[in-house]
């Protein structure tokens, strides 16, 4: 009975569904048209789940990225088994493979071994590593024991593909992010300025805002990275290729910014903030920048895909990030030479993680996009 009464309390002092649309702000507003974008919220999950992937990388890639096998250099994907000899297995597991050297081809050949089978199991004990430089530790999400598991295959080197796409997530996926965070923060403080002071300093701002636009952006993306030291560390290529995109990338968002100050720098509220005594960048900051802060997120959201595939294309010709270290990028400069697409077709896979990211980077931004649309 008291749970009862309480449940009745509580419907009370909620306000009614209809009621609370007009009480709610304009990020509980956006969130209720977002959730009801099924796409959007697909690819939401999706996203999650690769910067989930990305964060605990070393967890979940069964080997070592830089371990080699040499017995086993472009290894085919094997693929998952559930029937064992005409029956049924609930256990997934894989057979066993043997290289053997065709002397007519000069090539290694890999047959299947029916006799010898792999159960996959969840957390299995494998090479050991230390989780974010930490915690050290040798426990893998999946894995067999007694033999190997390559499921999208191995490189030339006989180096596993999953261990390397999951690696490579980190750096491929961290780069829009960074990247954007820095144009974000150039954009606002050079469009804002732009937009609100207007004069010469606009003038100036939107000069060199044109500038930037005219150039050709691969070629000049391609002469900047190519400018960076060859002896750099791979971390220093990193931040360096993450700058370097930051620097092309803010003039989209500087432009969007300085438009909506324009319309707004001499509305009511504006001028009300002005009279009470706040200064310039006080009006910017707490009363412009966050009346359209939404549409700025959205815009956002919709170059980080730009920021990572620069990335991508960057590495890919080599001008980006260089192995040692692993990104989608990296690991797709196998795939410039045509006979070993055509004879290794599994060394495009890392292609298909960046198709992915993309895709859902734009769904999730089309979702975005109409939850903030008043009309909408």
């Amino acid at each position: 009975m008291k749970y009862r009464q309480r449940r009745k309390d509580k419907r009370a002092a909620d306000p009614p569904r209809e009621e609370s649309y007009f009480i709610a702000n304009q990020w509980q507003l956006m969130w209720r048209k977002f959730k009801k974008h099924k796409l959007a919220m697909t690819a939401t999950t999706v996203l999650a789940l690769l910067y989930l992937v990305a964060v605990f990388a070393e967890f979940i890639a069964p080997y070592d990225p830089n371990k080699r096998y040499p017995d086993y250099p472009f290894h085919p994907p094997q693929r998952i088994r559930l029937v064992h000899d005409g029956k049924f297995t609930l256990r997934p597991f894989v057979y066993a493979i043997k290289s053997e050297f065709n002397a007519d081809r000069f090539v290694n050949e890999y047959v299947v071994d029916t006799a010898e089978r792999y159960p996959i199991r969840l957390f299995v004990r494998g090479d050991p590593y230390e989780l974010w430089g930490v915690f050290k530790g040798d426990l893998h999400l999946f894995g067999v024991a007694g033999g190997q598991l390559f499921l999208f295959g191995t490189d030339e080197l006989g180096r596993d593909m999953v261990s390397r796409v999951v690696y490579g997530s980190r750096i491929s996926l961290s780069v829009g992010l960074v990247g954007v965070f820095l144009s974000f923060a150039l954009g606002i403080v050079l469009g804002g300025v732009s937009g609100y002071f207007g004069g010469a300093i606009d003038t100036v701002i939107q000069r060199i805002v044109e500038f930037l636009i005219s150039i050709p952006t691969i070629p000049l993306w391609m002469s900047l990275a190519a400018a960076l030291p060859t002896t750099w560390e791979s971390v220093k290529v990193y931040f360096g290729i993450t700058v370097i995109l930051s620097m092309v990338g803010w003039c989209g968002i500087a432009r969007q910014v300085r438009g909506k100050l324009l319309e707004l720098r001499e509305a009511d509220f504006a001028l009300a903030a002005l009279i009470s005594g706040m200064n310039e960048w006080q009006v910017i900051t707490r009363h412009l920048l966050p009346s359209f802060m939404s549409f700025i997120i959205v815009s956002l959201t919709l170059s980080i895909p730009g920021m990572i595939l620069a990335e991508t294309s960057l590495s890919f010709l080599g001008l980006g990030i260089r192995a040692p270290a692993i990104s989608w990028g990296v690991l797709l400069q196998n795939a410039q030479r045509i006979r070993t697409v055509t004879m290794n077709p599994w060394m495009l896979i890392p292609g298909l993680f960046v198709i992915l990211t993309v895709l859902t980077f734009n769904f999730v931004g089309d979702g975005l996009r109409d939850a903030a649309d008043p009309y909408k």
